[in-house]
């Protein structure tokens, strides 16, 4: 696929407002598609905030058209900015943006998670590795769009317990809340990362596998593959194992350059993190199962 310098397309634009009546699909907007010279939408997926399409190019080529509702990107701004510096290394390419669709490269696939899913977890461990590093070759300078990485775990920080949340629950929060303190009081080689790089939102394409779906975070290197350990979905009772955890911080920690430790504690502090997120900061029996996961990682970096 072409390499193209990025278009700014100034305004906003009604992508999806309009429906077909007969296939109750949503209609792209001509408009649209003549600005970015753009035909044969084929409608994808529909999220909440967005509506997902494949188009063809001028050059026959298939990219990937993103059009948000109401012209707003909400928080996923940052994401763009980030694979826009990125400028194709590590991750898909932006072709386009406005203030309301982004157009990107298309990614036929499979997802990285596929490999692991098939039993082929050492390979899809050591891809992950090579995007990242992959990500963190691009001369990304400062992007002021940037969520601070202490900001991202307000949540944890702001952490509350149910009146029956059992002890362990609330001994293991407050060790990946501790956690988290110092890392954040002590970020090393603060960098823009990706900020939620696994193995489902690493995809195969032309140039090969390509991360997509950034957060766009500003923080220390070594979350970068944090998440990573949580992953695939549908893995857990494979990748949630000390050894396989043990393993995958063995390579990532070694690739990267950093402390397998440290890694491991960024993986902690991120776990319980997902968890704040998913409770709503607030801690109590039912999240018992997925925290025992938050456990053996705290026991790992310690060990």
């Amino acid at each position: 696929m072409t390499v193209d310098t990025k278009i700014i397309l100034d305004g906003a634009i009604a992508m999806t407002s309009q429906m077909d009546t007969k296939s109750s699909q949503p209609i792209l907007d001509k408009d649209l598609m003549t600005r970015l010279g753009i035909e044969r939408p084929h409608h994808i997926t529909q999220t909440p905030i967005a509506s997902i399409w494949r188009v063809t190019r001028a050059d026959g080529s298939f990219a990937a058209l993103k059009c948000y509702f109401k012209d707003d990107l909400q928080d996923e701004a940052p994401c763009f900015d980030l694979l826009a510096a990125q400028n194709g290394i590590g991750a898909a390419k932006i072709y386009a943006r406005s203030n309301a669709a982004i157009l990107m490269e298309w990614l036929d696939g499979p997802l990285l998670g596929d490999l692991t899913r098939a039993g082929k977890d050492e390979k899809a461990s050591q891809r992950l590795l090579e995007t990242a590093l992959a990500l963190h070759q691009a001369p990304v300078k400062n992007i002021p769009s940037l969520d601070p990485l202490p900001r991202r775990f307000r949540a944890l920080l702001d952490a509350k317990f149910t009146a029956d949340c059992p002890d362990g629950i609330r001994a293991a929060v407050r060790k990946a809340c501790q956690l988290a303190e110092d890392l954040l009081a002590d970020q090393q080689d603060i960098r823009p990362l990706h900020g939620d790089l696994h193995h489902d939102n690493i995809k195969a394409g032309a140039r090969g596998y390509l991360a997509f779906d950034a957060k766009g975070v500003l923080g220390e290197r070594t979350f970068e593959l944090a998440n990573a350990f949580r992953n695939p979905l549908g893995s857990e009772a494979f990748s949630h194992r000390p050894e396989i955890i043990l393993r995958r911080a063995q390579l990532w920690s070694a690739g990267l350059n950093v402390s397998k430790p440290r890694l491991l504690s960024w993986a902690a502090a991120f776990s319980g993190l997902s968890l704040a997120w998913h409770y709503k900061s607030t801690f109590g029996p039912e999240s018992a199962e997925q925290m025992r996961f938050v456990s053996t990682l705290i026991k790992l970096a310690s060990s």
